[in-house]
């Protein structure tokens, strides 16, 4: 019997390239507020962030509850009006899914991202009827580093968690992949190597990648 295989891919930064935007969308953000972070600390305190630990950090102080609402759904309403007319998915992404899928695997993704921004991205890059799991950060109470968001896909799916191989590409992210003892492809787009916990693979964009790789790394 040949072994199940299930791939779960992380959104931001891994099927496209929404970071600049996103940061984008929090610099207009924070100017409201008279405040201007910098890209080090963007890329230190945004990238594969939970919106609650971006917010409470640089606002330095907790923001949760009805507030974490209301900020939430203005900083990301600005993200989907700045992104709307760029959503491209990273190069190679939509082939190396139909290869996927033509070979018996098993597919979802998971991002911490509201469920809205997922929607909008899945109107322009053709995989949804692919996808067996689809996660948002709605679906979860803790989220990454924590591996609920990759253990209940890979029960979504009906696989075990040593059956998966998750693509990432921050360090939460690819923390979250590992706690939750999966095999990781760090998809370099928003970080390097040196920047990531270890990971199985490393890529910069699918053109490469085949069922044939996925396979190998089991």
């Amino acid at each position: 019997m040949k072994e199940v295989i299930a791939v779960i891919f992380d959104m931001d930064g891994v099927i496209c390239h929404t970071n600049p935007y996103h940061s984008m969308a929090f610099r207009e953000f924070f100017s409201k507020r008279d405040l201007s972070p910098t890209d080090e600390e963007f890329a230190m305190h945004m990238f594969g962030k939970s919106n609650s630990y971006i917010l409470s950090h640089f606002l330095q102080r907790a923001i949760e509850g009805e507030e974490l609402l209301q900020m939430e759904n203005e900083k990301e309403s600005l993200f989907r009006q700045i992104y709307e007319p760029y959503i491209d998915p990273i190069e190679g992404i939509v082939p190396f899914i139909n290869d996927l899928q033509s070979n018996g695997v098993k597919l979802g993704v998971a991002t911490s991202a509201p469920q809205a921004n997922l929607d909008l991205i899945l109107t322009k890059v053709p995989i949804r009827s692919h996808l067996g799991s689809i996660m948002a950060s709605e679906n979860v109470k803790k989220h990454k580093p924590d591996p609920e968001v990759y253990l209940t896909s890979a029960r979504n799916l009906g696989v075990e968690p040593d059956q998966c191989v998750v693509f990432e590409d921050s360090f939460s992210g690819v923390s979250a992949a590992i706690n939750a003892g999966m095999r990781v492809v760090g998809v370099l787009s928003s970080h390097t190597k040196e920047e990531l916990p270890p990971c199985n693979l490393y890529i910069e964009n699918y053109r490469e990648m085949s069922f044939q790789k996925i396979k190998k790394l089991f």
